[in-house]
């Protein structure tokens, strides 16, 4: 699939989940994608099993820029990116605009900090199912969960779902986000 001309966004913070930064990251890239990584404020940070990523800037620095795609990895980051204005506003930009938010595992954390998921349709990791419950989202258990421009999955072992949703939903034009 060629998504040449598509701009995606992805969040790095202390601790994130590798296998979920990594993998969406490559995904986009193959495709032919224009990928940046956002920073809290440092040049590159380590996931949680040491692989390491250099960002392309901070947060401050996309907030006015548009996306096609912004991609929120889980691991322990989420904690610290739901601190940062900077990453809420490219948030809610992004669920504005139609534009496709993916999050994933501990990643909804950063939904919730956002407000996007009152009324609507996600998953998480299980331990956060009732901080979204909480924002007003109806938490589902399975692989992947897409609601208008918004997909979420639980956990790296849902990667192959998450990501060849989050690339089928970036080849369509943008969708209209729920309010």
């Amino acid at each position: 699939m060629d998504l040449s001309g598509k701009k995606v966004l992805l969040f790095a913070g202390p601790d994130f989940e590798d296998r979920e930064l990594f993998y969406p990251l490559y995904r986009f890239q193959e495709a032919g994608a224009s990928v940046k990584v956002a920073g809290l404020g440092e040049k590159s940070y380590k996931g949680k099993y040491g692989v390491p990523i250099e960002v392309n800037g901070n947060c401050e620095d996309f907030v006015k820029d548009s996306f096609d795609v912004v991609i929120i990895p889980g691991g322990w980051a989420p904690d610290k990116i739901r601190a940062n204005e900077a990453a809420l506003e490219i948030v809610r930009k992004a669920n504005r605009d139609g534009a496709i938010i993916g999050a994933i595992c501990h990643a909804g954390w950063v939904l919730v900090s956002a407000d996007v998921i009152k009324g609507r349709k996600v998953t998480s990791y299980k331990n956060i199912k009732h901080d979204m419950v909480n924002a007003g989202a109806e938490w589902i258990d399975q692989e992947v969960v897409i609601d208008g421009n918004m997909i979420t999955s639980r956990t790296p072992a849902d990667l192959p779902a998450f990501s060849r949703e989050l690339v089928k939903a970036a080849a369509r034009e943008k969708v209209a986000a729920k309010k």
